[in-house]
């Protein structure tokens, strides 16, 4: 029934009863209906109005493009509001006093050449005296977090200024980080990151041997590990916070030891020699020094044992400008070849070996990357190996959810997808795998023997 006859019914009854109540005009319903309604409901209009008021706004939509006045406002205010943040940390003359405070109130029984301890009680009392900055780090679940198997209850010294210290780094990188994000999302553009680390170069001693020239290929060199594998989906966009979780940030800021050891040097991507490396390879590869590869130059990329079909299928996939690929897309391709075993390279050879796109290989996709394996063993005059007993193999390493379908998942979950993929596109990674015994015997006998 209709809300509004429920009234008139009610209001009837009302005037039987002896009310004075006149249901005859509309207009009078009308006005009675709202005011019960909004009685039962329990907001009158007023009372809408400030619930409105009082919401939080959630939303602040970007200025345009085009509004420069807007732009440059919203740029400086955050830039104040970073200043702010970043007077908010501890300096070092404060890192210095708090770690003075910490070994004056070390706390008993204190064993000589021991590890310095430290009580709640006297925690606390370091707390006081250390000064607002330093509140934040004196919080009982912080003590908690560093408890170990003291039988006084007490910490390490050493353990909590690490934390400390570790805590100012990261609010400290996070801000120099906001300062490039131009939209102010949290998010940093490849033109922002590029910027970031042009900048960061002449604060790395590790890097002062690079000449001028070479800078805008060693940021893009960087910058491109950031973007393989914390962008999987190409967005264009990292998060600013999934740069400071990952350990990407913590190997290019090593570079600032002067004294960094030669082989951390050729473990980090980010060091010059790392860096001249990969670019050196690059130009080797660059026969016709255009400065851009064909798939002729890239089949002799590391032992030359890729297999044209798979070098086929890098050109079909990936981004190329006339048939040739660029210093760009040849990053990611070694990025991948390098970090087989990451969940970012096999999704970017799962990519390449999905021929059709379904988001599986079958025995038929298998069989097609395995011929051309097949291929070069006979151009090397060896006895091809039977595709049946190489995809039984497969499958029994994968173990597949679907026994007829490989899925990337299942790829990252069996734990040996880089030895299916170097099967499938590598003849040095398929004779590795083949002769696996022979090297692991060979792996544990003496040089003289081997």
């Amino acid at each position: 029934m209709d809300l509004k006859l429920l009234l008139q019914d009610h209001l009837k009854k009302q005037d039987a009863k002896g009310g004075a109540l006149d249901v005859g005009e509309d207009k009078d319903t009308d006005a009675l209906f709202e005011k019960y309604y909004s009685e039962w409901k329990g907001t009158s209009k007023e009372q809408k109005e400030y619930k409105f008021l009082t919401i939080p706004r959630f939303y602040h939509k970007l200025p345009p493009d085009d509004d420069q006045l807007l732009l440059k406002l919203r740029e400086e205010s955050r830039a104040i509001f970073l200043q702010r943040r970043s007077r908010e940390l501890l300096d070092n003359e404060e890192l210095k006093n708090l770690w003075i405070l910490l070994d004056k109130n070390q706390s008993a029984p204190n064993h000589g050449g021991e590890e310095q301890l430290i009580n709640y009680e006297d925690f606390l009392k370091v707390g006081e005296q250390a000064g607002p900055k330093c509140k934040q780090y004196f919080q009982p679940s912080t003590f908690c977090k560093l408890l170990q198997n003291d039988p006084y209850g007490r910490i390490s010294i050493i353990n909590f200024f690490n934390y400390v210290m570790r805590k100012v780094w990261l609010h400290q990188t996070r801000i120099g980080l906001s300062l490039y994000d131009v939209t102010g999302q949290g998010f940093l553009r490849e033109s922002d990151l590029e910027n970031y680390i042009l900048e960061l170069i002449p604060t790395l001693p590790q890097l002062d041997g690079l000449e001028k020239s070479f800078h805008n290929f060693y940021v893009c060199t960087a910058v491109r590990k950031f973007f393989f594998f914390l962008d999987p989906m190409r967005t264009g966009q990292i998060r600013i916070q999934d740069i400071l979780a990952c350990s990407f940030l913590d190997d290019l800021l090593e570079l600032r030891d002067d004294e960094l050891p030669k082989d951390q040097q050729q473990n980090n991507w980010f060091s010059a020699p790392s860096a001249l490396r990969v670019y050196g390879v690059y130009l080797n590869l660059d026969k016709d020094h255009n400065g851009m590869l064909s798939k002729q130059e890239l089949s002799r990329y590391g032992m030359g044992t890729l297999t044209p079909v798979f070098i086929d299928r890098v050109f079909q996939e990936c981004l190329t400008y006339e048939g040739e690929m660029d210093y760009k897309t040849y990053l990611d391709f070694v990025l991948a070849l390098e970090n087989q075993k990451d969940p970012q390279a096999l999704h970017y050879f799962f990519k390449i070996l999905d021929i059709d796109g379904r988001g599986y290989l079958n025995v038929f996709t298998l069989n097609y990357f395995f011929r051309s394996i097949q291929d070069q063993m006979r151009q090397h005059n060896q006895e091809p190996v039977s595709f049946e007993d190489v995809k039984d193999e497969i499958f029994d390493m994968v173990k597949p959810v679907d026994p007829y379908r490989i899925t990337l998942q299942d790829l990252i979950n069996c734990g040996q997808g880089d030895v299916v993929t170097s099967i499938l596109i590598d003849l040095n990674g398929f004779w590795t795998y083949e002769n696996r015994e022979v090297l692991v015997t060979d792996s544990n006998e003496e040089p003289s023997q081997v």
